[in-house]
């Protein structure tokens, strides 16, 4: 059995950092605006296993003009789990969220090799593809909330 709730910023650490950050220091999992009281973060929890997370904060881009802009962050999910739907489930409960609070985009930063994994759930890449250290080429994708 498969459920989504919201889980403390702590509590994500476990699938963050074997999956986004592995061989780096716990400390690295903490994101600037993690406690804040507008984000949240959802464990996607399956036979009461936390097996992927993803955190949605509300933290706008220059590129996009929309007002209520929503930054999806620390989207993972264990490997044991993956290629199983669990990944498009949390992004999909993400953007309802968002959808509830008003929003009118969500974006993020992708690692190259998710960009395929994202354009399937209808989002777009804008502007040019950059370098984070120590973790590779990403780029920056966005979707239209009201286009759902």
């Amino acid at each position: 059995m498969q459920i989504i709730k919201e889980i403390p910023a702590l509590e994500t650490f476990s699938v963050r950092q074997p999956v986004l950050r592995p061989g780096k220091p716990i400390e690295t999992c903490h994101f600037e605006g993690d406690n804040l009281d507008s984000t949240k973060h959802f464990g996607l929890f399956s036979n009461e296993k936390l097996a992927g997370i993803a955190s949605l904060f509300i933290h706008s881009t220059p590129f996009l003009k929309e007002k209520l802009q929503f930054q999806l962050r620390g989207m993972a999910v264990l490997p044991e789990f993956q290629k199983k739907g669990l990944g498009e489930a949390l992004v999909k409960h993400a953007e309802n969220d968002a959808l509830e609070r008003d929003g009118k985009i969500i974006w993020f930063n992708a690692r190259e090799i998710a960009v395929a994994f994202y354009k399937k759930l209808g989002y777009e890449i804008i502007g040019e593809p950059f370098d984070i250290a120590d973790i590779g080429k990403h780029y920056v994708m966005y979707k239209k909330l009201n286009a759902l």
